[in-house]
């Protein structure tokens, strides 16, 4: 895997002794952009409270500005006036949407966008023409839309455009959502203003990240939908409004991950405040992860706190875990695998080749670079333990790589982090923030 030209390469902080110390999160990019796409497809206006501000979410609001609704982000809290019912998007062209890198506008809007009159064209950054959408656009064709995805580039991938007519006959539609189940979660996210709902049938291996799925799901019932899930394998959802609802964000716990391994790593202890009872984040197993590799887990009315083994990293177990259900937290996850003093095997990750990058190709080359003993799997990545040394990690453009060079560089002097703003697309400022935890601030 060749890694992108750049000479934009970051020192990462050491730790010289145990951390500890408390943060504060921003709110999460998943919770934020379904919040949005909801409030614009409500039937009524409401408010976003504590959005992430972030490339990701604020690429969400000026695509759901653009099909005519109108998100207003100017303050901490996000107010949002939904689409009018049958809005036409303004001008001959109609209207462009920038994914930028963000999955989440490239799948969560097109269906939306069948519900206005008017072409919306959809491009993004060069990466995000190889990032997988077909499957979405398949749907959508099935359930009346007309899509255009032929027009330049590769059938099936960034650019396409959907012409919309005001209305989605909606129906019953078989996908394969074994790449990503924001597949499922995009046709949910807009299914109860189709004519006759939608009804999702998956077929084929199983859906990662399953917790993304269940986090739609409940978003949905909390806004008066009907999601009828009797079979593991389909989600029905009623036509009918989407209740307007004030939310208030939950911290990012995925985000949580280079935090708390820092607890690990230095052998301190990191709190993280407000980390929710019950949710449906796939950051919350982190609590599990990181207890199975000898760190102290307590959840308390002060939020989470971790902390790490006597020795820090050089007391870290290995890990023998299948990630399927949550993927994004592989990059951290095998950063501190790679510091172990016993092997590691993680499974069930083939999925996120189609991320930012093609995240174990990624790790286990940036990983060897520094002297891991790692080996990639075509579903997950063997790691053995082995002395790590300075040298330079590249993050091709992926903020989740970027959080793995930092864990690393924590223990290991001498690591330099290509492009550490990529963070900025989970995290703005991250690498202020995290000096400022080794009194670099």
């Amino acid at each position: 895997m060749s890694a992108p030209t750049t000479t934009q390469f970051w020192p990462s902080p050491t730790v010289t002794g145990p951390v500890d110390t408390v943060v504060t999160l921003p709110g999460s990019k998943s919770l934020t952009n379904r919040a949005l796409v909801l409030a614009a497809l409500a039937d009524g206006p409401s408010v976003v409270r504590r959005a992430l501000r972030s490339r990701d979410t604020l690429l969400m609001a000026r695509a759901l500005d653009a099909l005519g609704a109108r998100v207003d982000t100017s303050g901490e809290d996000w107010a949002v006036t939904p689409l009018p019912p049958g809005a036409a998007v303004g001008g001959p062209d109609g209207a462009l949407v920038d994914c930028g890198l963000a999955g989440t506008v490239m799948r969560f809007v097109p269906p939306a966008a069948g519900l206005v009159d008017g072409p919306v064209r959809f491009d993004g950054d060069p990466h995000m023409r190889n990032r997988p959408v077909g499957e979405i656009l398949t749907a959508l064709a099935a359930l009346g839309l007309e899509i255009d995805d032929a027009e330049e580039g590769t059938p099936g991938a960034l650019p396409f455009t959907v012409r919309g007519t005001g209305a989605v006959p909606g129906g019953t539609v078989v996908i394969d959502a074994s790449a990503s189940s924001q597949f499922v979660s995009a046709l949910l996210l807009a299914g109860a203003r189709f004519d006759a709902g939608v009804d999702v049938r998956h077929d084929g291996k199983p859906i990662p990240s399953l917790p993304h799925v269940e986090m739609t799901v409940a978003m949905l019932r909390e806004r008066g939908v009907a999601v009828d899930e009797s079979d593991a394998n389909r989600w029905a959802v009623a036509p009918g409004p989407i209740a307007a609802l004030d939310e208030t964000i939950e911290p990012d716990l995925s985000n949580a991950a280079p935090f708390l391994a820092l607890a690990a790593v230095s052998g301190g202890s990191v709190t993280v405040r407000d980390w929710p009872a019950a949710t449906t984040q796939a950051g919350d197993a982190l609590r599990d992860l990181l207890s199975r590799m000898g760190c102290s887990v307590a959840l308390g009315d002060d939020g989470l706190r971790v902390t790490g083994p006597a020795g820090g990293w050089r007391g870290l177990q290995g890990l023998e875990a299948d990630l399927h259900d949550v993927g994004e937290l592989a990059p951290a996850v095998a950063a501190l695998c790679a510091l172990a003093s016993t092997p590691s095997h993680l499974t069930g990750i083939a999925h996120i080749r189609g991320h930012e990058t093609d995240r174990l190709a990624a790790l286990a080359t940036e990983l060897g670079r520094l002297g891991a003993d790692v080996e990639e799997l075509p579903d997950g990545l063997r790691l053995r333990p082995a002395p790590l040394h300075a040298g330079r990690f590249h993050t091709y453009a992926d903020h989740r790589m970027a959080h793995a060079g930092v864990i690393v560089g924590a223990a290991v002097p001498g690591v330099e982090v290509e492009d550490i703003a990529t963070t900025s697309k989970t995290f703005p400022d991250f690498a202020g923030f995290w000096s400022g935890l080794f009194g670099q601030a």
